[in-house]
């Protein structure tokens, strides 16, 4: 499912101890391709001590806890304090890890908006330390593809996004893609999302440093 038209109970929501990043802080485009498909790229202000190879282990390790505010939180629900509702694999690669062909469970609602409610299934693409990839798949048609690369800096890593939706085929541009863009972060949940995807990336600088050199 992609937002929600019914309005959603949400969990309580954590305490924030940490000032999350503003909308201003990245540079963001929506742009429509010539073949009906859209495309949000965000450039996120860099990523201070936090290194690609964090980053790589931080997506195959989002399974599990972490101290945060004097108890211990699952940390699907610390990325994002506010927003995230929960996190599952539902399915590993063949040595039991997240990574190329595994399939993850997320439920998130931006600006805890329950109208913006995010229940869906993404698949694993690829996970390293140069770019991490998952994308939405339905009757073997990809319908929409989250990027994230790194790049490696003095102070960290710079953080470029970009997801896209609809298919890039002759069936997308002859009607389908705008179905898809309507119905998959349509309006201004594309901007909510894109609010929420930069406060949750800004948030890694908080407590993956810490966390990946106590369990990496």
């Amino acid at each position: 499912m992609w937002p929600s038209e019914r309005a959603r109970v949400l969990p309580l929501a954590r305490p924030v101890v940490w000032p999350l990043r503003p909308t201003q802080s990245a540079q963001s485009t929506v742009e429509l391709l010539p073949d009906g498909r859209r495309r949000i790229l965000i450039r996120h202000a860099d990523l201070r001590g936090v290194t690609p190879e964090m980053l790589a282990w931080w997506f195959a390790h989002v399974e599990g806890d972490v101290e945060y505010a004097s108890r211990r939180w699952p940390r699907y629900l610390v990325w994002h304090p506010l927003d995230h509702v929960a996190y599952e694999v539902v399915k590993r690669t063949a040595e039991g890890r997240v990574g190329p062909g595994a399939r993850l469970h997320v439920v998130e609602a931006f600006q805890r908006n329950p109208r913006t409610l995010l229940d869906t299934f993404v698949d694993v693409e690829r996970i390293d330390a140069e770019v991490a990839i998952i994308a939405r798949n339905v009757l073997g048609r990809c319908i929409l593809r989250l990027v994230n690369t790194f790049q490696p800096i003095q102070s960290g890593t710079r953080y470029v996004t970009q997801m896209t939706i609809g298919m890039p085929n002759v069936a997308g541009s002859l009607g389908a893609n705008r179905v898809l863009r309507s119905r998959i972060l349509g309006g201004a949940t594309a901007l909510a999302w894109a609010r929420h995807h930069i406060e949750e990336v800004g948030n890694l600088e908080h407590f993956l440093p810490g966390l990946f050199a106590s369990e990496a």
